[in-house]
């Protein structure tokens, strides 16, 4: 083996160990057919990374947005670097990735939109509308299920729309999961078209009152409505990757049942699924 190919293959090495060790974030890995795992890793090691530097928690860049949306703008611009010409902290990562984007032709365009939504969810803390939401959720979530698809060796339109429905689905599921831990970061996601004469003190309450619970439903019912739009993919897709992605919408979905659950109160407390929760799903999609 040459010096260039054993370098990619270091580059991979690293990049495959980042994926696994944060398995609970990689949930279906051992799914993924093993000629292409190395190359989800690569896509996941850029993802990863980038939500990393725009974390509130990043240790070089704590409570310092524009540091950080500058930081992700260099981080950027190593997609238009050659090999050598880019900064050693993540080289590696885009020597593996640059050799995945070359192998299976992937518009890099979907990489700038992750940038794109990681950089804006630094600095923007509210929305006005369901559509300006969901022009995040087409940069921040829609590019990974596009991927996915393409490393699978799928391309068609059909197949990205019903992808898009489910991975906004997802976003948005995460969001009302989220409520309790957003607030704590002067964040609101819901659109303030959706507040119903709701006011900020009653978003950021300790716990959620009628109007907000109200909200809270509306938004994970229409939630479900994506869910269900997009769940025809399974069906077109080969095994194991139907699998995937019955499992991840299965995951989404048992989400927005906790959530109801609670009263759609998420402002008290986190709903999560727990192991029981997590191997119920995997027999459902395996069995049913």
């Amino acid at each position: 083996m040459g010096l260039e190919n054993d370098s990619l293959a270091k580059a991979y090495d690293r990049c495959s160990r980042l994926a696994y060790s944060h398995y609970e974030n990689f949930p279906v890995a051992r799914l993924v057919p093993k000629k292409i795992r190395r190359h989800v890793a690569a896509v996941y090691a850029f993802a990863r990374t980038a939500d990393d530097i725009a974390d509130e928690r990043h240790d070089e860049l704590a409570a310092d947005d524009p540091a950080r949306v500058a930081e992700l703008a260099l981080f950027e611009s190593q997609l238009d670097l050659p090999d050598g010409g880019r900064d050693p902290r993540w080289s590696w990562i885009f020597a593996a990735l640059s050799d995945t984007i070359k192998r299976f032709d992937i518009p890099v365009g979907l990489f700038r939109d992750l940038v794109s939504a990681f950089s804006q969810d630094v600095v923007k803390k509210r929305y006005e509308t369901f559509a300006e939401l969901c022009d995040y959720c087409r940069r921040s979530a829609n590019p990974v299920g596009r991927l996915v698809l393409i490393l699978h060796g799928l391309r068609d339109e059909r197949l990205f729309g019903l992808s898009d429905c489910i991975c906004t689905a997802l976003q948005l599921a995460n969001f009302w999961q989220d409520m309790s831990v957003d607030r704590l970061k002067n964040r609101i996601y819901i659109p303030r078209e959706d507040w119903r004469g709701a006011d900020e003190a009653e978003i950021f309450a300790d716990a959620a009152g009628a109007r907000v619970r109200e909200i809270v439903k509306f938004e994970c019912e229409r939630t479900e409505n994506l869910f269900a739009k997009g769940a025809g993919l399974v069906g077109e897709l080969p095994f194991p990757l139907s699998l995937e992605i019955k499992i991840t919408i299965a995951g989404g979905r048992a989400i927005l049942k906790k959530i109801a659950r609670r009263g759609y109160d998420t402002l008290s407390g986190r709903p999560a699924l727990n192991r029981r929760d997590k191997l119920a799903l995997l027999l459902e999609a395996l069995f049913l």
